[in-house]
């Protein structure tokens, strides 16, 4: 008897270990053709249906024969005990069943109403990924990604009305979403689709700050291919990156908040709470994530020969751009804040420290990763409509909330807009603020956001309608954006440093009232500018001009310590070129900048011409592969 009790104990652990690997066949499949899908599109420059659509299609169809093709398990499998003996959850649970000891670990809490769930399809429940999987393995390369390949001069010409757009727009499209859909959640109550007691306004808020999250991949995509106007692609690149971060702190402030008395009321003391909890997570992330990225650079880049070694520098760099997000995860703030600003500041400083090889390696491991991670994110996406068991599906709320989300984009962008363009003079003109307004489609962010909770009715009601709006936008909103394009008569085939060459230009041509604009609207920037290039660059990397010139004289000892001797023999590089911006937000002109004559100047030959930027170049996984750009007509629309 023992004997069978142990074969079937040795049976049942095979067949669990089997099950993992067709789990992870199944998402190997996907991903294999995800990938020559990807190539087929990019070789039929077909534009219709993006990578990410299409492997959101493919998790729909996986899910759809998993779900029906499966046979149930037995209905032994997830049974209820009642074990009245204990009074609290235990980590560890040894159980004792004829003699034979079994070992239990702690999961999670699950609700009553979600215990059917647990009772069904094995292969199902194997398929619905731990939330946490999300937050510390697939999203954290995908954030750190679009930090490290974010061009950092185009995105600084235009910094003020990126962070208008990612701070107060993500903060209006929360409170208008959270209104609308409390007046969709009491009409529901009135008409006795949901319990009074179910929905609380502060659900409503949460709601409203995981749809903020703006995911528009398949547009910039798109604007990566048919080189779409250089200031457009920042704007919605920008607003994307900070808008992530914004969205994903302010959904832990919303959830942290508790009124002492009625959920549905206002209370000063806990909203004052939640600004402050918002405010000291963001600040404490930024810190810890530039922490990590100063710390790099100065102590294993610049004063070891580490780059002697291609393969260990880049190992150091994975590694430490990482720790950066588990140590602001086990501080109790938030990594993704972390690991964007770490990947920010890691391509300014520790970047020039690199050799030439880990310079390639990183860029194409991190290009990878992202790349990867994303697929994998929308394949679960098709995935989970199928395979999540606990779906609750309002026809009401679904509507609400694409009402809501659509009025909400229209809130943030034209206000906003158009209060920038009163002190703008380069205006953000209609065409681009129609674009925006499309192009705020949902993805990653709000989907994660919305499976890291799904235990109560409520939050699996929000969980099925953000799936439902996420299909929607990648499909409809992404398919549209070449059309979309063309209507709008938006410039394509534009070359981003040709555009800059002509502003230059135009600029030069009104000298006076370009210095005049410099020196109302970019102070703030030329401070921070005129200490990055005179004190940090020196100090990090290898770049900018030596630490003898620009400190005091009673802190030579010191300066001649921390400056590389490469300093002496060095002009200004085209990295520090990525800072100096000529618009009217942030302007600064290298010709007029004061820098200190360098040793040893005269010595230096030529080195060649500096190449061109690229402000597309590795974004979204697409590579080095270049398409020919073509002019949009009635015609060629796909």
């Amino acid at each position: 008897m023992e004997k069978s009790r142990k074969l079937k104990s040795v049976k049942d652990e095979d067949q669990f270990y089997h099950q993992g690997a067709v789990e992870l066949l199944v998402f190997n499949f996907l991903l294999i053709l995800t990938i020559l899908t990807i190539w087929l599109f990019k070789n039929h420059r077909f534009r219709f249906l993006h990578e990410t659509g299409g492997a959101m299609l493919y998790g729909l169809i996986m899910g759809l024969i998993l779900r029906y093709a499966t046979a149930p398990s037995d209905t032994a499998n997830g049974a209820i005990y009642d074990c009245e003996k204990l009074k609290t959850a235990l980590p560890t649970l040894l159980v004792n069943i004829t003699n034979q000891v079994y070992e239990y670990q702690y999961k999670r809490e699950i609700s009553q109403h979600n215990a059917n769930a647990h009772q069904g399809n094995i292969m199902l429940q194997k398929m619905t990924f731990d939330p946490s999987i999300f937050f510390n393995v697939l999203l954290p390369p995908i954030i750190f990604h679009a930090g490290y390949s974010l061009k950092k001069r185009h995105f600084f010409r235009n910094l003020g009305s990126i962070l208008a757009y990612a701070f107060l727009g993500t903060a209006i499209s929360c409170i208008v979403i959270g209104l609308i859909m409390y007046g969709f959640v009491r009409a529901m109550v009135h008409i006795h689709q949901v319990e009074s007691g179910d929905f609380h306004f502060t659900d409503c808020l949460f709601f409203g700050s995981l749809m903020s999250a703006t995911d528009p991949v398949t547009v910039l995509a798109i604007f990566h291919e048919l080189h779409v106007d250089t200031d457009l692609y920042t704007f919605l690149f920008g607003e994307s990156v900070l808008n992530d971060a914004v969205a994903i702190v302010l959904t832990y402030s919303i959830s942290i908040y508790s009124p002492k008395e009625n959920p549905n009321a206002f209370d000063a003391a806990a909203f004052f709470q939640s600004v402050g909890n918002f405010l000291a997570i963001f600040a404490g992330s930024f810190a810890m994530g530039s922490a990590y990225a100063h710390f790099f650079p100065l102590h294993l880049t610049k004063f070891t020969k580490l780059c002697e070694f291609p393969m260990l520098e880049t190992g150091l760099f994975f590694l430490l751009s990482w720790s950066a997000f588990l140590s602001a995860e086990a501080a109790g703030l938030t990594g993704i804040v972390a690991v964007l600003f770490c990947g920010v500041t890691q391509a300014h400083y520790t970047y020039n420290n690199l050799s030439a090889e880990s310079k390639i390696r990183t860029k194409q491991l991190f290009e990878f990763m992202n790349f990867l991670a994303e697929n994998v994110i929308f394949c679960y996406m098709g995935l989970a409509l199928f395979t999540f068991q606990n779906h609750i599906f309002n026809p009401l709320f679904v509507f609400g909330a694409c009402m809501a989300i659509f009025i909400a984009r229209a809130c943030n962008i034209y206000p906003i807009s158009f209060i920038l363009n009163l002190g703008r003079k380069q205006k953000i003109p209609r065409n681009f603020q129609h674009m925006m307004m499309f192009s705020g489609l949902r993805g990653a962010i709000a989907f994660a956001l919305a499976i890291r909770d799904t235990d109560s009715q409520p939050k699996q009601m929000m969980f099925t309608t953000t799936l439902l709006i996420v299909f929607f936008t990648v499909w409809v909103f992404g398919g549209g954006t070449t059309p979309m394009l063309a209507w709008l008569q938006i410039r394509v085939g534009v070359d981003p440093d040709e555009d800059l060459k002509a502003e230059a230009t135009t600029q030069a041509a009104n000298n006076q009232e370009s210095n005049t604009t410099k020196t109302e609207s970019a102070w703030l920037f030329r401070i921070w500018y005129g200490f990055d290039h005179k004190y940090l660059k020196p100090i990090l990397t290898h770049a900018g001009p030596p630490l003898t010139t620009t400190l005091p004289g009673w802190c030579n000892p010191v300066a001649r310590l921390l400056t590389s001797p490469r300093a002496y023999g060095e002009q200004l590089k085209d990295d520090d070129m990525d800072f100096i911006v000529s618009n009217d937000e942030l302007s600064l002109n290298c010709a007029t900048s004061d820098l200190p004559p360098m040793p040893g100047q005269s010595r230096i030959e030529s080195l060649g011409a500096p190449g061109k930027e690229n402000i597309y170049e590795g974004d979204l996984g697409l590579g080095g592969y270049e398409l020919q750009s073509e002019p949009i007509t009635s015609e060629s629309q796909l």
